[in-house]
């Protein structure tokens, strides 16, 4: 049975708001859609919360995403930056929810890691991987879209993993006669 997944990767931000929709079969991947949402024009805080929240929902209408993975919000030295970040990050998630799509999040370290092999990695060397491993054509102008790319695929690297993991003594003796000789 060909299984097959769409995850939409959401890298959420008060001035730029990632997104990137991909679809796994096995172990394949394939990019739907990705860009960025621009907040600069928006004249107040809950004029951006509002726009964040309908594009999410126009997405989500789209593309029909099985599951949704967010970038969460690492820890700054400005408080109230934080708030405005986790507010735009709840809107997103209100808005998956309001679709009953599922809603994993990720550290931005676990998302490098997963990605690059580093969790310090910068947003270039992130681009530059994905890049190659889901063969885009052009680097985008904002790496807010690879970075809403990078967690759509660490959340499929993560259901692998789980998916491959073994459950029990049969299975793994089941997977492994030649080990029982």
């Amino acid at each position: 049975m060909l299984q097959e997944r769409i995850i939409i990767g959401i890298d959420p931000g008060t001035l730029v708001m990632g997104y990137g929709v991909i679809k796994v079969v096995r172990q394949q991947f394939s990019v739907l859609q990705y860009g960025v949402l621009n907040l600069h024009q928006c004249a107040s805080h809950a004029l951006k919360l509002q726009k964040i929240f309908k594009y999410t929902l126009e997405i989500l209408d789209e593309f029909t995403p099985d599951e949704a993975a967010l970038e969460a919000p690492f820890y700054g030295k400005n408080p109230q930056s934080m708030l405005k970040l986790g507010r735009a990050q709840g809107v997103a998630m209100a808005a998956a929810l309001m679709r009953e799509v599922p809603i994993t999040e990720y550290a931005p370290c676990k998302i490098k890691q997963a990605i690059t092999g580093n969790g310090q990695a910068s947003k270039e060397q992130v681009a530059h991987m994905l890049m190659s491993l889901l063969q885009l054509q052009s680097m985008p102008e904002k790496l807010d879209a690879t970075d809403a790319l990078a967690v759509a695929v660490c959340h499929a690297y993560q259901k692998q993993s789980l998916n491959t993991r073994l459950t029990s003594w049969k299975q793994f003796v089941q997977k492994n006669p030649a080990l029982l000789a």
